[in-house]
């Protein structure tokens, strides 16, 4: 047992909920392979939105700009259904990022019920300074950012070529149509 009681240890920025992680389940050697993959999403998540957070943005709001850079405008429920999230979710995302000015919502010409949602220029700016601190989150860690996004790559492409349904299908397909601006495809 680790020298001080865990009901001391408060999950907070990066460095601490690291420690809180590891003391909860410290041999990491013998974690499954996912429980693996999805705590470290969850901690570069967590440290990405520590920077996100200065340019009042989320890492759900640098999704959205990013299938926007990526296909254009496009109406608010499309862009629930591509992030695969609640159209009441992806309303909040947008008026939150509508108030710093980095998307627009416009009335549909052909179908007056839709909204159609474009980057704007300061988006656009604001997205290419969040790719950048995206990168940032990894730069301290030695490893092969390249080597690990191909890797990963490849394990989701592998993982949904075996469990093959219309949702898996659908995953891969906005993954693959959602390259960050910057970021190479493979």
């Amino acid at each position: 047992m680790i020298g001080w009681p865990l009901h001391e240890l408060n999950p907070g920025p990066a460095p601490r909920a690291a420690v809180y992680i590891l003391a909860l389940m410290p041999d990491m050697e013998r974690w499954p392979t996912g429980r693996l993959l999805s705590t470290a999403a969850r901690l570069v998540e967590h440290a990405w939105n520590e920077k996100l957070r200065g340019m009042d943005l989320t890492h759900a709001g640098v999704i959205v700009m990013e299938v926007l850079a990526v296909n254009g405008p496009t109406t608010q429920s499309m862009l629930a259904q591509i992030v695969r999230v609640q159209a009441q979710t992806m309303g909040k995302t947008l008026t939150r990022l509508e108030a710093h000015g980095h998307v627009s919502r416009a009335r549909s010409v052909s179908d007056r019920r839709s909204q159609v949602v474009s980057l704007t220029e300061a988006g656009e700016r604001t997205l290419g300074l969040a790719t950048q601190l995206e990168r940032e989150v990894l730069a301290p860690v030695p490893v092969d950012t390249a080597k690990l996004r191909r890797e990963l790559q490849s394990l989701v492409r592998e993982l949904a070529n075996n469990h093959s349904s219309a949702v898996v299908n659908d995953i891969v397909a906005a993954a693959d149509s959602a390259v960050a601006p910057g970021e190479p495809s493979n």
